[in-house]
């Protein structure tokens, strides 16, 4: 008998894993990075294949740079759009505790990025007491000037996992499987940004695999920490501590 994994929860929001199911259904119809593929589904579980754990080879490290170069540039609707056939928004973060996450269709990637990353999460961590007012003041700053495109690039939408951190790439045998997406239209910049944030094992090797098969824009190294800053904020709003000086610290860098 195949080994399964079910992935459940009594307490997800209700959709939680119909929203993971049709992230995971869009990825893989990329035809790019290897994805978990989705065996059953219901209201409160996810049933996908077993995978069996091996180590990290440099090799697997240049697969998964390639693979995601493909899954990019399948692309999306728009910046922000939702897997296809999804309506409303989705959830991002643990499955303990999963956060709302805005998705819809904008058409610049600053202007998203502010409007639909940064200014939710301001919110959110205003509400909780993470963010004082004037650390709500520090982030909006940001988002105007991320609306008027000083960080722009003339990157289409991209087809992201929108969850990428190391933790999400499972290795195996036959290499890298992702898992666990918040899948939507981004810049392509983002899910390389989140590999780094982490420790993906051989980083240099995905980079360069990657950038060999789809180079990037001028600058993308400077922008690194702009893209992890979403990631941050929703640390900083889920767990506080020094996740709330790296979030601040990394937005007065970009403002």
């Amino acid at each position: 008998m195949t080994r399964r994994h079910r992935k459940s929860s009594a307490t997800a929001p209700a959709g939680y894993f119909a929203w993971e199911a049709a992230g995971l259904r869009w990825l893989r119809a990329a035809d790019g990075a290897s994805v978990v593929e989705v065996r059953d589904e219901g209201e409160d579980f996810l049933e996908l294949p077993w995978l069996e754990s091996a180590g990290a080879t440099p090799e697997g490290a240049e697969a998964l740079g390639r693979g995601l170069a493909r899954t990019h540039a399948a692309g999306a609707s728009a910046f922000g759009a939702p897997p296809e056939g999804w309506e409303g928004d989705g959830w991002l973060g643990p499955l303990s505790e999963p956060l709302p996450l805005t998705v819809g269709a904008w058409d610049s990637w600053g202007r998203f990025y502010g409007e639909a990353r940064v200014l939710p999460m301001a919110r959110a961590g205003r509400e909780r007491g993470t963010f004082d007012a004037t650390d709500v003041d520090r982030l909006e700053a940001l988002a105007s000037r991320l609306a008027g495109g000083e960080h722009d690039t003339d990157d289409a939408p991209a087809r992201l996992h929108g969850d990428l951190w190391s933790g999400n790439v499972m290795w195996t045998a036959d290499g890298a499987v992702l898992i666990d997406p918040a899948a939507h239209g981004g810049h392509r910049e983002g899910d390389l940004a989140m590999l780094a944030l982490f420790g993906c094992p051989h980083l240099d090797r995905v980079l360069a695999a990657y950038d060999e098969a789809a180079p990037l824009a001028a600058g993308w190294r400077d922008r690194v920490l702009l893209h992890q800053l979403h990631p941050l904020l929703v640390h900083a709003v889920l767990f506080g501590g020094s996740y709330v000086r790296q979030a601040l610290a990394a937005a007065d860098r970009y403002r």
